[in-house]
């Protein structure tokens, strides 16, 4: 068979969609069932978990408030500390007295969620927890908590379904690993 363009670019999908679909709406169902009965305020990190978190809204069925956040990490691999994490455009809801669930992509090295631990809890949550569509523990430097997680995977670069490669490949339908990519 010969290789397509879409097979170079994207490999084979990692995780399809159907399963996603199945997978959230579990999740979705869970964290219904631990946060029945409370103020529940979802925090989706911008760009990469946008599909995910969007599907996640939809599948948790109790009332909720949503808000959005933009993070950046500047990569410096001379440091120790991975390098800098900023918020690039914060949260409107105030979250005092708030049971708060941020929604990321994916979680590898740790960096940008204990950054947003410590920069969050400043605003005195009455909870925060993490939910993350990917979890990558192979590629871990600090040591995290998340809560909710969808799918482990092992140490590949993977686009679709909200992540990027280059700001590209986003709007995938899944998750699909760039094998001829090295993970930064």
């Amino acid at each position: 068979m010969k290789e397509t363009m879409e097979n170079k670019l994207f490999g084979k999908p990692v995780i399809h969609q159907e399963a996603m679909r199945k997978r959230i709406k579990l999740l979705g169902k869970k964290i219904a069932k631990d946060y029945e009965g409370t103020d529940l305020l979802i925090v989706g990190v911008l760009k990469g978990a946008f599909a995910f978190f969007a599907d996640l809204a939809r599948a948790i069925p109790i009332p909720l408030e949503v808000d959005f956040l933009v993070v950046s990490r500047l990569r410096d691999k001379r440091r120790k500390d991975g390098g800098t994490v900023k918020i690039i455009s914060n949260i409107a809801s105030d979250l005092k007295g708030r049971n708060v669930l941020i929604v990321e992509d994916i979680v590898d090295s740790g960096y940008t969620v204990t950054f947003l631990k410590k920069e969050l809890l400043k605003q005195k949550p009455n909870s925060l927890k993490f939910c993350t569509l990917l979890n990558k523990p192979e590629r871990r430097k600090v040591d995290v908590t998340v809560d909710y997680i969808c799918f482990e995977i092992p140490d590949r670069y993977v686009v679709g379904y909200g992540l990027d490669y280059k700001d590209k490949y986003r709007n995938l339908p899944y998750i699909a690993s760039l094998d001829n990519v090295i993970a930064e």
